[in-house]
C-alpha cells in the first residue's frame, strides 16, 4: 500500500494527514507544540487512537528519536555514524516489534530511499511515484507494521532536515 505525505510538514505545532494512493486519510501526524522535546504523535484515522508516539531524545552524542507505542518504547533511530558512500539511517527495534535494526539507505533529502531488515526490503519512499509537488510517497510491503515504518520515515524526515538545517 502507497501512503503519500507531504515534505517537510513535520514541525512542532504542524499537523498533517497522510493519505492513501487513493486520497482517503488514513494518519494525522500531530505536532506538539509547547512540549520541552520535539514530540509528534501519528494518529489512526480509522479508530482514533494513537498508533505511535515520536519524541526527539533530550540528551543523546547523536540525534535520536524514539518511537513508542502505548508508553513502551518500541524504536530509536538515529543516523549512522560510519557510512562509506552515502548516509545511512538506523532503526533499532525493541523485541516487542520483532527485534532487531532496520537500515534506511538512500537519498533523503530528494526523498528517495528504502528500508530493509535482514536485507529484505520492507518499504521504499519515493518522491517520482506523484507530480504532486513537496509531496513524497511511501509504498509499505504487505505484512509489514504500517504504523511503525511511517513513525520511521518521519524520523528520518525530521533528523535530516535538521542535520540540513531546513524548516522541519
Amino acid at each position: 500500500m502507497k501512503y503519500l505525505m507531504r515534505e517537510r510538514v513535520f514541525g512542532i505545532g504542524d499537523d498533517h494527514w497522510i493519505t492513501t494512493e487513493h486520497g482517503d486519510k488514513a494518519f494525522l501526524v500531530d505536532g506538539k507544540a509547547l512540549r520541552i522535546r520535539e514530540t509528534f504523535e501519528l494518529k489512526d484515522h480509522a479508530t482514533g487512537e494513537i498508533a505511535a508516539v515520536i519524541k526527539k531524545k533530550l540528551i543523546s552524542v547523536r540525534d535520536t528519536m524514539v518511537i513508542e507505542r502505548d508508553d513502551d518504547r518500541i524504536a530509536a533511530v538515529k543516523k549512522k555514524l560510519i557510512t562509506v558512500f552515502r548516509d545511512k539511517y538506523l532503526a533499532e527495534l525493541e523485541d516487542s516489534v520483532g527485534g532487531g535494526e532496520i537500515e534506511v539507505i538512500g537519498h533523503f533529502t530528494d526523498h528517495e530511499f528504502e528500508m530493509e531488515r535482514d536485507g529484505c526490503r520492507v518499504a521504499k519512499v519515493s518522491r517520482k511515484w506523484f507530480s504532486i509537488r513537496d509531496t513524497y510517497a511511501i509504498d509499505i510491503e504487505d505484512g509489514e507494521d504500517v504504523a511503525l515504518l511511517i513513525s520511521i520515515a518521519v524520523c528520518v524526515d525530521h533528523l535530516n532536515a535538521e542535520e540540513h538545517h531546513r524548516d522541519a
